[in-house]
């Protein structure tokens, strides 16, 4: 791996592979191959139905370090180490301060990871006949011997992962290299980056195929083999939330997609909010997509477990020690109401857990898992879960009122998580759902977006949304701010030297809320002129 990060996107040869196990309830990998043996391996439904596989397993490389840019870089978490000079702290250091320059190592292998899963899902739809030209998907005679069905459930998944990858680097990035089949090096030179609304363009064309040709049995009727594999349902909810998302947004598409999802695919809350992430229940009906991990030493177990516990505890949380990334901002800790004898909301212990023994006691419980091996965890990465599908349904019709249906979701949402209704007394004193009149009902828009943004918060934290969130709400700027200003005293004036707490806020700004386009891109391509994000 050290060997793969030192060079350019652009010189990427190689592409994963995957087994499918039929006795396995999880996608396991195989060694990498060059592109000269990948020309003439997909050749039948098992052999591209494997190389999905692969990747599906590609999803996971990014994970490493998606966090840093999603959760770090909002109010959710920071740095548990103020001043160390260890490259990692450092690198994180900067994301957290808004500093981070084009060279930034772990910017670089975010893209790098991505890009390579995108070269593998394009060699998957080449060996179907799927291609992008002008503007659109075509659908011309697969290489590989497949049937029409065959060849258009493998397209529809390979679709979405594809959307979703592009999803998140347009989110990230802006405008990127949209690549969509395998190219080598002299012509992947030729690229350059696209713009937002072209990306755009791309990512809703994957989706609403994807939608088309990928599975839509509802939940109750997916075989067991087929679970974590991307279907119809996914695809809604994640083009759903890309209408939510775009420059100019379409509510109403998106609503029509949620309305569908809710009513249609079988999918729904689970009973309690801590059953969601449990390592026994995954791929439960709240789930229509997960990232997938594999305990049991086969190279697919999943790393945050050991990246997220407490520094310097030993074994006492977890086998092999922690290193105290994502830690816990004190805002979000406090932003979950409890200490109440009437109601708490329970997903701050679920989300949130405790270190007795150590000065920075937070860390993130939601995805943790015991291992027997460092980085070697059972528990999947929830992408998209109904709780979402319902809260974007809020977000899409907008404030209806008081009593509205838009509030009545909010209210389920609350009231899985343990909130009661509220009759009189202060709303604050425990966990209560939104009341339809009085002082705490909710009566203005700006107010109603205001909760759906906590609501979304306290119910995602740690699922790689708030940063996102926050640009979609136009809030980004502003809450990271305050974050900067809540927790000067305690954390961020602890800085050595000292950083002013007016320039710690100057340091964000709507420009650096993209990352860099990364340096090594831009140096590297000799043949043209590679356009650098602004402020960078």
């Amino acid at each position: 791996m050290k060997q793969f990060n030192k060079l350019s996107i652009r010189f990427i040869i190689v592409v994963s592979l995957a087994l499918a196990s039929t006795s396995c309830k999880k996608l396991v990998d195989q060694e990498p191959i060059s592109n000269e043996v990948v020309d003439n391996y997909y050749k039948n439904y098992k052999e591209v139905n494997v190389a999905l596989s692969g990747c599906y397993n590609g999803m996971q490389e990014p994970l490493l370090t998606e966090w840093q840019f999603t959760e770090l870089r909002s109010d959710n978490a920071r740095q548990r180490s103020v001043n160390s000079t260890t490259n990692v702290n450092m690198e994180l250091n900067v994301l957290n301060l808004y500093t981070a320059g084009p060279s930034h190592q772990q910017i670089y292998n975010y893209w790098l990871a991505v890009y390579k899963n995108i070269r593998n899902v394009n060699y998957v739809l080449r060996s179907l006949g799927v291609s992008y030209q002008n503007n659109q998907l075509v659908f011309g005679k697969p290489t590989a011997d497949v049937t029409d069905a065959q060849r258009n459930e493998l397209a529809g998944q390979a679709l979405f992962i594809r959307a979703y990858h592009y999803f998140n680097l347009v989110r990230l990035y802006g405008g990127v290299f949209i690549v969509t089949e395998p190219v080598d090096a002299a012509q992947a030179r030729k690229i350059n980056r696209s713009s937002v609304n072209e990306c755009y363009n791309l990512i809703v064309k994957d989706l609403e195929a994807a939608v088309n040709l990928a599975s839509a049995r509802p939940f109750g009727q997916i075989p067991s083999t087929d679970l974590g594999r991307a279907n119809s349902w996914a695809a809604k909810g994640l083009l759903a939330k890309v209408f939510l998302t775009l420059p100019v947004p379409r509510n109403a598409d998106a609503l029509t997609l949620l309305n569908d999802i809710i009513a249609n695919s079988g999918y729904g809350l689970e009973s309690t909010f801590p059953r969601v992430f449990a390592v026994n229940n995954e791929m439960n009906k709240e789930i229509l997509f997960a990232v997938r991990y594999k305990a049991g030493l086969v190279g697919l177990g999943n790393p945050m477990p050991n990246l997220f516990a407490p520094a310097s505890s030993g074994d006492a949380i977890i086998n092999g020690d922690g290193s105290g990334f994502n830690y816990p901002s004190t805002s979000i800790y406090g932003a979950f109401t409890t200490g109440s004898a009437i109601a708490n909301d329970t997903r701050r212990d679920a989300t949130i857990s405790i270190y007795a023994n150590s000065t920075t006691p937070y860390y993130v419980n939601k995805f943790f898992s015991k291992v027997v091996v460092a980085g070697d965890g059972e528990n999947d990465f929830t992408v998209l879960r109904f709780a979402d599908i319902l809260l974007m349904k809020a977000e899409a019709q907008g404030y209806d009122g008081p009593a509205g249906s838009s509030m009545a979701i909010i209210n389920q949402i609350r009231e899985r998580a343990g909130a009661v209704n509220y009759t009189t007394g202060t709303f604050t004193s425990a966990f209560y759902k939104y009341p339809a009149s009085g002082a705490p009902s909710i009566a203005t828009n700006t107010d109603f977006l205001a909760a759906l943004l906590k609501e979304r918060r306290l119910e995602f934290a740690f699922e790689n949304q708030r940063l996102f969130d926050l640009i979609r709400f136009g809030q980004a700027v502003s809450t990271i701010q305050t974050h900067y200003a809540n927790e000067y005293q305690e954390y961020y004036r602890r800085f050595t030297p000292v950083i002013p707490l007016a320039t710690l806020q100057a340091n964000v700004t709507n420009e650096k809320l993209l990352l860099p386009i990364p340096q090594r891109e831009i140096d590297t391509n000799t043949d043209i002129k590679i356009q650098q994000n602004p402020g960078y």
